[in-house]
């Protein structure tokens, strides 16, 4: 009966590890625009609340992912809005980043979905053109969220007030 109760024990043990997505309990991976279509707008949330502590992973995801052509290697800028501004066009909430970089705005959005789901210029920047959607370049959901999080932390490190 011992051996049963052991072997049960590491089953379920195996199960939860399995199950497991980056310390996240029940996640499950999808693309960031399967996310997006399955979670109700507004209750898209970072699983990083400690963002500094994934930033780095998250800057080189941001890299690879081609975000540094036109928002600047550091966030500073270049042919598109830099992500060191005080005050964000779209907004600095969770969902609304994930959102944005997952569908895209304006005329590179897809179907002008983003548009559709209500979310409205809050600013004006000198930069105006439309961002492309990067919901089926950047791979998964939880990349998407490390970008997030490295962007939080250019970004609360140049405001005076933080995050």
């Amino acid at each position: 009966m011992h051996r049963r109760t052991v072997i049960g024990i590491l089953v379920l043990l195996l199960a939860t590890a399995l199950t497991a997505h980056n310390g996240v309990m029940g996640t499950e991976s999808m693309t960031p625009l399967e996310r997006v279509a399955r979670t109700p707008n507004g209750e898209l949330k970072s699983p990083y609340p400690d963002f500094a502590s994934i930033a780095e992973e998250g800057r080189r995801k941001y890299m690879a992912a081609g975000c540094n052509g036109c928002h600047g290697g550091g966030g500073g800028g270049g042919m598109a809005a830099p992500l060191t501004n005080p005050i964000w066009v779209y907004g600095d909430d969770d969902d609304t980043l994930f959102r944005l970089i997952a569908l895209g705005t304006g005329k590179l959005s897809l179907g002008d979905e983003f548009a559709k789901l209500g979310y409205r210029r809050k600013g004006s920047e000198n930069v105006v053109g439309p961002m492309p959607h990067f919901g089926d370049i950047i791979k998964t959901d939880d990349d998407l969220w490390k970008i997030i999080a490295w962007i939080r932390s250019v970004y609360c490190g140049r405001r005076a007030e933080g995050c």
